[in-house]
């Protein structure tokens, strides 16, 4: 096969990862269990070599020689976008590709939350889309500022690495911007998002201590911020942001978040029984006594107010797992091995509740 035929066996399976490693076959996730494709042998590096210069410029390859690895995406004809990670293993090439629809999807199709719709009218604070990687928080987000762009005439400013969903503008005006080709590093792009009039930025992923200062202070300013973080649970949240700071600013850093933070919502996708994927979520609103949690440094309190405030449209992760597996969407076994409480998923199942 040629990359473009392994590029369309994805999107023809509905794989959501392609994988090009030498000693093994290209690989696709379905599902999210790794399979070999149809009819290829396993791959020695110099065809993994010839597959990734199909989709590779001079200039990403002479990028790809000095680094070892890089970030890129790139469209394939009308059907498809991927987000592509060339990197070396044990001094060979290969590549990861992550399929990215070419229509955004929305909120319903998603099967998210209605509350989902409601962060969608927000003004200002601090949302937070989080989970492993693979489980689907950009689309979620994609999903989210594509309904602001339909309904609000607002500035998006998004800063990623790299570029995945394209948006059209309808009501709203959107700037992307990607690392390396637009803008020189996170640090740069954050600093200048203020002076670029925005009324709402999504920022691609907090991954240190300079890109979640940035995203506290323009949430502080009076904007909306949305962003991703790699971490498990609401708690973890808070936890992951604060400690990132020297432990005198921490203080600051808890009030800062207790101000401004209006939702953290983590998700995971897991298998159906009949095949495919579900989301299960987790979702923590800003209520008074979350924001009184934060501020005191009391995030082991977090859970228990997620579990007993559902009627400001908070619900733990096991809460969503329970509920799916009571409507036969999911097994047991695979709600158990979702949740980070495997024991309240069957003492939520035995009492109805969420």
């Amino acid at each position: 096969m040629t990359i473009q035929q392994l590029l369309q066996y994805t999107v023809e399976k509905g794989a959501s990862d392609l994988h090009l490693i030498a000693g093994s076959p290209p690989l696709v996730r379905l599902d999210g269990l790794l399979v070999p494709t149809a009819g290829e042998e396993v791959m020695t590096p110099t065809r993994v070599e010839q597959l990734m210069e199909g989709i590779l410029s001079p200039e990403q390859k002479q990028v790809l020689e000095v680094n070892k690895e890089l970030d890129f995406s790139f469209a394939y004809g009308e059907k498809a976008r991927y987000r592509v990670n060339a990197y070396f293993q044990r001094n060979t090439l290969a590549g990861s590709f992550r399929l990215i629809a070419k229509e955004i999807p929305d909120i319903d199709s998603l099967g998210l939350p209605k509350i989902a719709h409601d962060f969608a009218t927000l003004r200002q604070g601090f949302v937070l889309v989080t989970g492993p990687t693979g489980h689907g928080k950009s689309t979620t987000l994609a999903a989210i500022l594509e309904e602001i762009n339909q309904t609000r005439p607002v500035h998006i400013v998004t800063i990623e690495d790299p570029i995945e969903y394209v948006y059209t503008p309808a009501r709203a005006v959107i700037s992307q911007r990607e690392i390396h080709n637009d803008t020189h590093s996170w640090d740069i792009a954050l600093r200048s998002a203020l002076r670029e009039d925005p009324d709402i930025v999504l920022i691609g992923e907090m991954r240190d201590f300079e890109t979640i200062a940035a995203a506290l202070t323009i949430a502080e300013t009076g904007h909306l911020v949305f962003a991703t973080l790699h971490t498990n649970s609401a708690s973890q949240t808070v936890d992951r942001i604060v400690d990132v700071f020297p432990e005198n600013q921490q203080p600051q850093v808890r009030a800062q978040l207790a101000a401004n933070l209006e939702a953290v919502f983590s998700q995971r996708l897991v298998p159906k029984i009949n095949g495919g994927r579900t989301a299960a979520y987790e979702i923590m609103v800003g209520t008074s006594a979350v924001r009184t949690a934060i501020r005191e440094g009391r995030t082991h309190m977090l859970d228990n107010i997620i579990m007993t405030s559902s009627e400001y449209g908070m619900v733990s992760l096991e809460g969503t797992l329970a509920k799916l597996t009571r409507e036969s969407v999911i097994s047991l076994e695979i709600a158990q091995a979702f949740a980070l409480r495997p024991a309240d998923v069957s003492r939520f199942i035995r009492g109805g509740a969420s």
